[in-house]
Protein backbone atom coordinates (compact mmCIF):
# COMPACT_ATOMS: atom_id res chain seq x y z
CA UNK A 1 0.00 0.00 0.00
CA UNK A 2 1.20 3.74 -1.05
CA UNK A 3 2.99 5.04 1.96
CA UNK A 4 3.83 8.53 1.45
CA UNK A 5 5.37 8.57 4.68
CA UNK A 6 8.22 6.70 3.50
CA UNK A 7 8.56 7.90 -0.21
CA UNK A 8 12.27 10.25 -0.23
CA UNK A 9 11.84 11.15 -3.65
CA UNK A 10 14.66 9.66 -4.76
CA UNK A 11 12.83 9.10 -8.29
CA UNK A 12 14.23 5.62 -8.72
CA UNK A 13 10.32 3.80 -9.52
CA UNK A 14 10.01 5.95 -12.75
CA UNK A 15 13.88 6.63 -13.25
CA UNK A 16 14.50 2.26 -13.60
CA UNK A 17 11.16 2.22 -15.59
CA UNK A 18 12.13 0.05 -18.73
CA UNK A 19 9.31 1.60 -20.89
CA UNK A 20 9.34 5.42 -19.99
CA UNK A 21 12.85 7.84 -20.40
CA UNK A 22 12.64 9.90 -17.16
CA UNK A 23 15.39 11.83 -14.91
CA UNK A 24 15.49 12.27 -11.29
CA UNK A 25 13.73 16.12 -12.05
CA UNK A 26 10.92 14.83 -13.95
CA UNK A 27 9.68 11.92 -11.98
CA UNK A 28 10.22 13.89 -8.55
CA UNK A 29 7.77 16.27 -10.75
CA UNK A 30 5.63 13.99 -11.59
CA UNK A 31 5.35 12.12 -8.09
CA UNK A 32 4.71 15.35 -6.40
CA UNK A 33 1.70 15.83 -8.42
CA UNK A 34 0.14 12.25 -7.62
CA UNK A 35 0.80 12.95 -4.18
CA UNK A 36 -1.36 16.07 -4.18
CA UNK A 37 -3.85 13.84 -5.98
CA UNK A 38 -3.43 15.62 -9.59
CA UNK A 39 -2.95 13.54 -13.13
CA UNK A 40 0.64 13.15 -14.80
CA UNK A 41 1.76 11.76 -18.21
CA UNK A 42 2.91 8.45 -16.47
CA UNK A 43 -0.56 7.24 -15.66
CA UNK A 44 -1.22 7.25 -19.64
CA UNK A 45 2.48 5.89 -19.63
CA UNK A 46 2.39 3.24 -17.26
CA UNK A 47 2.06 -0.02 -18.78
CA UNK A 48 1.00 -1.91 -15.54
CA UNK A 49 3.97 -3.94 -15.05
CA UNK A 50 4.71 -3.52 -11.24
CA UNK A 51 8.20 -3.06 -11.67
CA UNK A 52 8.05 -0.21 -9.71
CA UNK A 53 7.29 -1.41 -6.53
CA UNK A 54 10.19 -3.64 -6.37
CA UNK A 55 12.52 -0.79 -7.75
CA UNK A 56 11.62 0.98 -4.23
CA UNK A 57 13.80 1.14 -1.83
CA UNK A 58 12.39 2.59 0.92
CA UNK A 59 9.03 0.72 0.64
CA UNK A 60 6.99 3.31 -0.32
CA UNK A 61 4.98 1.70 -2.81
CA UNK A 62 4.82 3.82 -5.76
CA UNK A 63 2.89 1.06 -7.99
CA UNK A 64 0.01 1.14 -5.65
CA UNK A 65 -0.27 5.01 -5.79
CA UNK A 66 -0.14 5.16 -9.74
CA UNK A 67 -3.38 2.40 -9.74
CA UNK A 68 -4.86 4.31 -7.28
CA UNK A 69 -4.68 7.57 -9.42
CA UNK A 70 -5.21 5.85 -12.35
CA UNK A 71 -8.24 4.38 -11.19
CA UNK A 72 -9.88 8.20 -9.82
CA UNK A 73 -8.60 9.83 -13.07
CA UNK A 74 -9.74 7.19 -15.15
CA UNK A 75 -6.50 8.11 -17.10
CA UNK A 76 -5.29 4.44 -18.16
CA UNK A 77 -6.70 3.61 -21.80
CA UNK A 78 -8.08 0.16 -21.48
CA UNK A 79 -11.08 -0.09 -23.83
CA UNK A 80 -14.48 -1.26 -21.60
CA UNK A 81 -14.78 -4.50 -23.35
CA UNK A 82 -11.58 -5.65 -21.29
CA UNK A 83 -13.00 -4.11 -17.87
CA UNK A 84 -15.88 -6.20 -18.63
CA UNK A 85 -13.95 -9.17 -19.18
CA UNK A 86 -12.20 -8.60 -15.45
CA UNK A 87 -15.73 -8.23 -14.31
CA UNK A 88 -17.10 -11.62 -15.64
CA UNK A 89 -14.06 -13.44 -13.90
CA UNK A 90 -15.43 -13.25 -10.71
CA UNK A 91 -18.55 -14.94 -11.83
CA UNK A 92 -17.11 -17.69 -13.79
CA UNK A 93 -18.17 -21.57 -12.46
CA UNK A 94 -16.40 -22.55 -9.27
CA UNK A 95 -15.97 -26.17 -8.91
CA UNK A 96 -14.50 -28.20 -6.85
CA UNK A 97 -12.57 -31.60 -8.06
CA UNK A 98 -12.18 -33.72 -4.37
CA UNK A 99 -9.34 -35.54 -4.18
CA UNK A 100 -7.27 -37.25 -1.11
CA UNK A 101 -8.23 -35.30 2.22
CA UNK A 102 -4.62 -35.62 3.53
CA UNK A 103 -3.11 -33.63 0.66
CA UNK A 104 -3.03 -30.37 -0.26
CA UNK A 105 -5.31 -28.32 -2.43
CA UNK A 106 -4.26 -27.22 -5.71
CA UNK A 107 -5.72 -23.80 -6.80
CA UNK A 108 -6.09 -23.36 -10.23
CA UNK A 109 -8.19 -19.13 -9.77
CA UNK A 110 -9.96 -18.77 -12.85
CA UNK A 111 -6.73 -19.82 -15.33
CA UNK A 112 -7.77 -23.03 -15.88
CA UNK A 113 -8.07 -22.54 -19.34
CA UNK A 114 -4.73 -21.48 -19.87
CA UNK A 115 -2.80 -24.30 -17.64
CA UNK A 116 -0.79 -26.35 -19.63
CA UNK A 117 -2.63 -29.60 -21.54
CA UNK A 118 -1.89 -32.68 -19.02
CA UNK A 119 -1.56 -30.77 -15.99
CA UNK A 120 -3.94 -32.18 -13.92
CA UNK A 121 -3.14 -35.64 -15.06
CA UNK A 122 0.44 -35.34 -13.90
CA UNK A 123 1.69 -37.66 -11.27
CA UNK A 124 2.87 -34.06 -9.90
CA UNK A 125 -0.78 -33.24 -8.21
CA UNK A 126 -1.70 -37.18 -8.36
CA UNK A 127 -4.68 -36.73 -5.66
CA UNK A 128 -4.57 -33.12 -5.03
CA UNK A 129 -8.37 -31.69 -4.91
CA UNK A 130 -8.38 -29.30 -7.26
CA UNK A 131 -10.82 -25.47 -7.09
CA UNK A 132 -11.13 -23.57 -9.22
CA UNK A 133 -13.86 -20.33 -10.95
CA UNK A 134 -15.09 -17.35 -9.55
CA UNK A 135 -15.09 -18.19 -5.77
CA UNK A 136 -11.09 -18.31 -5.73
CA UNK A 137 -10.72 -15.79 -8.02
CA UNK A 138 -7.59 -13.24 -6.36
CA UNK A 139 -8.48 -10.30 -8.35
CA UNK A 140 -4.66 -8.96 -7.97
CA UNK A 141 -5.28 -8.74 -12.21
CA UNK A 142 -7.06 -5.72 -12.28
CA UNK A 143 -4.02 -3.16 -11.29
CA UNK A 144 -3.73 -4.58 -15.29
CA UNK A 145 -6.64 -2.22 -16.12
CA UNK A 146 -6.03 0.53 -13.55
CA UNK A 147 -8.04 -0.75 -10.92
CA UNK A 148 -7.41 -1.29 -7.53
CA UNK A 149 -10.94 -0.82 -5.35
CA UNK A 150 -11.89 -4.66 -6.95
CA UNK A 151 -9.00 -6.29 -5.17
CA UNK A 152 -9.81 -4.62 -1.71
CA UNK A 153 -13.66 -5.03 -2.16
CA UNK A 154 -12.93 -8.96 -3.12
CA UNK A 155 -10.16 -9.69 -0.85
CA UNK A 156 -12.12 -11.10 1.92
CA UNK A 157 -13.92 -13.12 0.12
CA UNK A 158 -11.04 -14.85 -1.48
CA UNK A 159 -9.89 -15.41 1.75
CA UNK A 160 -12.74 -16.73 3.47
CA UNK A 161 -13.59 -18.93 0.24
CA UNK A 162 -10.14 -20.67 0.40
CA UNK A 163 -10.21 -21.12 4.45
CA UNK A 164 -13.57 -22.89 3.93
CA UNK A 165 -12.06 -25.78 2.63
CA UNK A 166 -9.60 -26.31 5.72
CA UNK A 167 -6.70 -27.61 4.04
CA UNK A 168 -3.57 -26.18 3.19
CA UNK A 169 -3.17 -24.68 -0.38
CA UNK A 170 -1.12 -24.59 -3.58
CA UNK A 171 -1.00 -21.53 -5.51
CA UNK A 172 -0.48 -21.66 -9.13
CA UNK A 173 -1.37 -18.75 -9.87
CA UNK A 174 1.10 -16.12 -9.02
CA UNK A 175 -0.93 -13.53 -8.83
CA UNK A 176 -2.97 -15.60 -5.85
CA UNK A 177 0.26 -15.74 -4.09
CA UNK A 178 0.28 -12.21 -3.97
CA UNK A 179 -2.51 -11.57 -2.77
CA UNK A 180 -2.04 -13.77 0.21
CA UNK A 181 1.22 -13.35 1.20
CA UNK A 182 1.21 -9.14 0.61
CA UNK A 183 -1.76 -7.64 -0.35
CA UNK A 184 -4.40 -8.83 2.02
CA UNK A 185 -1.87 -7.03 4.33
CA UNK A 186 -3.02 -3.88 2.41
CA UNK A 187 -6.54 -4.63 3.55
CA UNK A 188 -6.12 -5.65 7.62
CA UNK A 189 -6.28 -9.04 7.07
CA UNK A 190 -4.61 -12.18 7.63
CA UNK A 191 -4.46 -15.51 5.99
CA UNK A 192 -5.79 -18.63 8.42
CA UNK A 193 -4.51 -21.31 6.62
CA UNK A 194 -1.42 -22.65 5.36
CA UNK A 195 -0.21 -22.18 2.06
CA UNK A 196 2.65 -21.89 -0.27
CA UNK A 197 3.85 -21.00 -3.93
CA UNK A 198 3.37 -23.52 -6.73
CA UNK A 199 7.58 -23.17 -6.98
CA UNK A 200 7.63 -24.51 -2.98
CA UNK A 201 5.93 -27.49 -3.97
CA UNK A 202 7.47 -28.03 -7.31
CA UNK A 203 10.91 -27.74 -5.33
CA UNK A 204 9.20 -30.46 -2.48
CA UNK A 205 8.50 -32.70 -4.89
CA UNK A 206 11.49 -32.85 -7.36
CA UNK A 207 13.60 -33.25 -3.52
CA UNK A 208 11.54 -35.91 -2.77
CA UNK A 209 11.60 -37.61 -5.85
CA UNK A 210 15.61 -37.31 -7.13
CA UNK A 211 15.88 -40.99 -8.02
CA UNK A 212 13.36 -40.20 -10.92
CA UNK A 213 14.63 -36.96 -12.38
CA UNK A 214 16.56 -36.81 -15.37
CA UNK A 215 18.76 -34.07 -15.73
CA UNK A 216 18.28 -32.16 -19.12
CA UNK A 217 21.74 -30.35 -19.37
CA UNK A 218 20.14 -27.14 -21.11
CA UNK A 219 19.48 -23.40 -21.16
CA UNK A 220 17.08 -21.18 -20.29
CA UNK A 221 15.56 -17.61 -19.91
CA UNK A 222 12.73 -17.39 -17.62
CA UNK A 223 9.67 -14.67 -18.06
CA UNK A 224 9.18 -13.60 -14.26
CA UNK A 225 5.42 -12.21 -14.28
CA UNK A 226 4.32 -8.97 -13.08
CA UNK A 227 2.97 -10.35 -9.59
CA UNK A 228 6.37 -11.59 -8.32
CA UNK A 229 6.98 -7.76 -8.34
CA UNK A 230 5.28 -8.00 -5.16
CA UNK A 231 7.18 -11.54 -3.78
CA UNK A 232 10.47 -11.14 -5.54
CA UNK A 233 12.25 -13.72 -3.24
CA UNK A 234 10.64 -16.69 -4.95
CA UNK A 235 13.27 -16.38 -7.41
CA UNK A 236 15.94 -18.38 -5.21
CA UNK A 237 13.19 -21.12 -5.45
CA UNK A 238 13.49 -21.49 -8.89
CA UNK A 239 17.06 -21.36 -9.23
CA UNK A 240 16.80 -24.58 -6.73
CA UNK A 241 14.42 -26.20 -8.86
CA UNK A 242 16.77 -25.86 -11.81
CA UNK A 243 19.58 -26.98 -9.97
CA UNK A 244 17.88 -29.91 -9.46
CA UNK A 245 16.79 -30.43 -12.88
CA UNK A 246 19.83 -30.10 -14.59
CA UNK A 247 18.93 -26.63 -15.98
CA UNK A 248 21.47 -23.55 -16.13
CA UNK A 249 19.90 -20.03 -16.38
CA UNK A 250 22.76 -17.48 -18.01
CA UNK A 251 22.91 -14.20 -17.21
CA UNK A 252 21.00 -11.78 -19.23
CA UNK A 253 19.79 -8.17 -19.65
CA UNK A 254 16.03 -8.69 -19.22
CA UNK A 255 15.74 -10.79 -15.93
CA UNK A 256 15.31 -10.84 -11.77
CA UNK A 257 14.74 -6.66 -11.27
CA UNK A 258 14.89 -5.96 -14.96
CA UNK A 259 12.89 -8.55 -16.33
CA UNK A 260 10.08 -7.21 -18.69
CA UNK A 261 6.67 -7.97 -18.94
CA UNK A 262 4.84 -10.08 -21.68
CA UNK A 263 2.99 -7.18 -22.85
CA UNK A 264 -0.62 -8.78 -21.69
CA UNK A 265 -1.88 -5.53 -19.94
CA UNK A 266 -0.88 -3.06 -23.42
CA UNK A 267 -1.10 -5.87 -25.96
CA UNK A 268 -4.60 -4.56 -27.28
CA UNK A 269 -3.98 -0.97 -26.31
CA UNK A 270 -0.52 0.03 -27.49
CA UNK A 271 0.10 -3.36 -30.07
CA UNK A 272 3.34 -1.42 -31.61
CA UNK A 273 4.88 -0.89 -28.39
CA UNK A 274 4.00 -4.81 -27.20
CA UNK A 275 5.55 -6.14 -30.14
CA UNK A 276 8.62 -4.42 -30.01
CA UNK A 277 8.96 -5.24 -25.74
CA UNK A 278 8.29 -8.76 -26.95
CA UNK A 279 10.88 -9.05 -29.39
CA UNK A 280 13.24 -7.43 -27.42
CA UNK A 281 12.87 -9.92 -24.91
CA UNK A 282 12.69 -12.80 -26.55
CA UNK A 283 16.05 -12.03 -28.74
CA UNK A 284 17.82 -11.22 -25.57
CA UNK A 285 17.08 -14.90 -24.32
CA UNK A 286 18.41 -16.13 -27.64
CA UNK A 287 21.33 -13.97 -27.80
CA UNK A 288 22.22 -15.71 -23.47
CA UNK A 289 21.95 -18.97 -25.37
CA UNK A 290 19.02 -19.92 -23.88
CA UNK A 291 17.00 -23.62 -25.39
CA UNK A 292 13.99 -22.23 -24.26
CA UNK A 293 11.89 -19.19 -22.48
CA UNK A 294 10.35 -20.59 -19.26
CA UNK A 295 7.20 -19.21 -18.04
CA UNK A 296 4.85 -19.31 -14.84
CA UNK A 297 2.02 -17.03 -15.35
CA UNK A 298 -0.88 -18.91 -17.63
CA UNK A 299 -1.30 -15.35 -19.35
CA UNK A 300 2.35 -14.83 -19.78
CA UNK A 301 2.44 -17.95 -21.46
CA UNK A 302 -0.70 -17.56 -23.89
CA UNK A 303 0.92 -14.37 -24.85
CA UNK A 304 4.24 -15.45 -25.90
CA UNK A 305 3.60 -18.66 -27.76
CA UNK A 306 3.44 -16.22 -30.87
CA UNK A 307 6.37 -14.69 -30.95
CA UNK A 308 8.58 -17.17 -29.34
CA UNK A 309 7.37 -19.62 -32.65
CA UNK A 310 8.18 -16.64 -34.73
CA UNK A 311 11.56 -15.78 -33.31
CA UNK A 312 12.54 -20.06 -33.20
CA UNK A 313 13.03 -20.14 -29.46
CA UNK A 314 10.99 -22.80 -27.30
CA UNK A 315 8.36 -21.81 -25.36
CA UNK A 316 7.75 -23.89 -22.01
CA UNK A 317 5.87 -23.60 -18.80
CA UNK A 318 7.67 -24.48 -15.89
CA UNK A 319 5.16 -27.52 -15.02
CA UNK A 320 5.89 -29.08 -18.56
CA UNK A 321 9.91 -28.30 -17.31
CA UNK A 322 9.47 -30.45 -14.29
CA UNK A 323 7.55 -32.94 -15.76
CA UNK A 324 10.01 -33.17 -18.38
CA UNK A 325 12.48 -33.94 -15.94
CA UNK A 326 10.63 -36.48 -14.60
CA UNK A 327 9.98 -38.54 -17.54
CA UNK A 328 6.22 -37.62 -17.81
CA UNK A 329 6.92 -34.90 -21.46
CA UNK A 330 9.51 -34.97 -23.76
CA UNK A 331 11.92 -31.82 -24.99
CA UNK A 332 10.15 -29.97 -27.55
CA UNK A 333 11.50 -31.11 -30.82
Amino acid sequence: MWDASKCNLCGDCLTKCLYTAYDKDKAVAELKELMKGKEAPILRQCITCCACKEYCPTGADPFDLICKMQEKTGSFPVPEVTIALFDQLGESPTAVIPGDPDKPVLSLCVMDGMIPEGVLDSQLFKGMTVVKGGDYFCYIGYVHIGKESPIEKNACKFIRNLSVLGREIVFLHDDCYAMANVKIKDYGLKVPFKYMHLFEYLLNYLKDHKNSIIKLNKKVAYQRPCASRYTPEKDRLLDEIFSLIGIERPLRKYERETALCCTGPIIRIKPELAAEIQAKNINDAIECGADALITLCPMCDRILRRPTKELGLHKIHIIDLCQIALGEKHWPA
